[in-house]
C-alpha cells in the first residue's frame, strides 16, 4: 500500500512540475485493433509456415512406428527405437552417407562459405558504380538458374563430349575425365555451389559494407594505414556481425549439403561417393520403402542441426556478438 502511495506522489510530483504523466501501457485488444492492417497482410505468411513448416513435424511420429502406407500412421505398429538401429549399430551404408555429408560440409565451410565475403570486399573496391552494377547484375543471374540447368550446363562443358574435351581433341591433346569421374565428384559439386549462389550471397555483405561509415576510412588514411590495415580493422569488423550471423545459421544446414543437384549426377558416379544424408533418407524411404528408418535419420539429423545452432549462439555471446537471438 505504502509503495501504491509513494508512486502516486511521485507521479503528482511530475505532473506539478509541469512534465506530462506517464500514459498507461494500451491493452493487447488495442494493440491488436491498432495494428491489424500489418496483421492481416501477415496472416497468409503464417499460414503457409504453419501448414507446410509446423504441421509436417507431426510427421516424424512414423519414426517410432514401422509404417506401412497403405495401413496409415495411426493404425501402423509401434516399433520403438528400432529404426534407430542404423544410426548407433554402424550400418555400413549410413555411416558411408555420414562420411560423404561432412566431407562436403568441410569442403563447403572452408572453400563456400568466405567466397561471397571474398567476392563483396572485391566489388566494394570498384570506383565506379555503373560497372559495380553491371557485375552485380551478371553475378545474380546463376542463382535463377535451376539445379537441372546447371548439371546440364557443366556436362555441355566438362562432359566426356563435352567443350573441354572437343577442344584438347581438336588439338591433339588427351581428354581429362570430370563429369562422372568419382575422384574428381566432391570438387565439382563445390564449384557448381560456388558458381550458382557466390554472387547471389553477396548480397548481405555488400549491405553490411554500404553501412561502415566513410570517415572511418578517411581516418585511417589519414594516420598512414593502408588498404590491408584498414581491411583488417575496419572492414572485417564492420562485417564480423553479419558473418557471424550466416555462419551460425549455415551450421543448421551444415548436414544439409544438396540433395537435388547430388541426385541428377548421383547415377553418373555411383553411391559410394554420392550417398548423403538427404539421398540416403529418400533412396531408403521413397525408393526402398523403409520409411521409419528414413524419418529416424532425418529427425536425428534436424536435432543435431538444432543442437549445433544453439551451441554456436552461445559462442557468439561468449565473444560478445548477438548471434542469432540475444540472451
Amino acid at each position: 500500500m505504502s509503495t501504491e502511495v509513494e508512486a502516486r506522489s511521485r507521479i503528482g510530483a511530475v505532473v506539478a512540475a509541469g512534465a506530462p504523466a506517464p500514459r498507461p501501457r494500451p491493452s493487447l485488444a488495442r494493440r491488436v485493433l491498432d495494428d491489424r492492417v500489418l496483421l492481416i497482410f501477415a496472416v497468409p505468411g503464417v499460414a503457409l509456415i504453419l501448414l507446410f513448416h509446423y504441421v509436417p513435424l507431426l510427421g516424424n511420429v512414423i519414426a517410432f512406428k514401422d509404417y506401412q502406407p497403405f495401413l496409415g500412421i495411426m493404425a501402423s505398429d509401434w516399433s520403438a527405437l528400432d529404426n534407430f538401429e542404423v544410426i548407433f549399430s554402424g550400418d555400413r551404408a549410413f555411416l558411408q552417407a555420414l562420411g560423404n555429408t561432412l566431407i562436403l560440409t568441410t569442403l563447403q565451410a572452408v572453400f563456400v562459405f568466405p567466397a561471397p565475403i571474398l567476392l563483396a570486399l572485391l566489388m566494394n573496391s570498384l570506383f565506379s558504380e555503373k560497372i559495380k552494377k553491371i557485375v552485380q547484375s551478371i553475378l545474380y543471374l546463376p542463382h535463377f538458374l535451376s539445379w537441372v540447368i546447371v548439371v546440364s550446363l557443366f556436362q555441355q562443358l566438362l562432359g566426356g563430349s563435352g567443350m573441354l574435351n572437343n577442344f584438347l581433341r581438336s588439338h591433339d591433346f588427351g581428354t581429362v575425365s570430370i563429369i562422372g569421374n568419382p575422384d574428381t565428384f566432391h570438387a565439382l559439386l563445390t564449384s557448381q555451389i560456388i558458381w550458382k549462389d557466390t554472387g547471389w550471397a553477396t548480397i548481405l555483405f555488400l549491405a553490411a559494407l554500404s553501412q561502415i561509415e566513410p570517415e572511418l576510412y578517411e581516418a585511417a588514411s589519414v594516420d598512414g594505414a593502408g588498404r590491408m590495415r584498414q581491411l583488417w580493422h575496419i572492414t572485417l569488423p564492420g562485417l564480423s556481425g553479419i558473418i557471424i550471423l550466416l555462419f551460425i545459421l549455415r551450421l543448421g544446414d551444415s548436414l544439409s549439403v544438396g540433395f537435388e543437384q547430388i541426385l541428377l549426377q548421383q547415377a553418373a558416379v555411383g553411391r559410394g561417393v554420392s550417398e548423403v544424408l538427404d539421398t540416403y533418407v529418400y533412396n531408403n524411404g521413397v525408393l526402398g520403402g523403409n520409411w521409419g528408418v528414413a524419418a529416424a535419420v532425418g529427425l536425428v539429423k534436424g536435432i543435431v542441426g538444432v543442437i549445433l545452432v544453439l551451441a554456436a549462439n552461445r559462442l557468439a555471446h561468449a565473444f560478445g556478438q548477438e548471434g542469432v537471438y540475444r540472451r
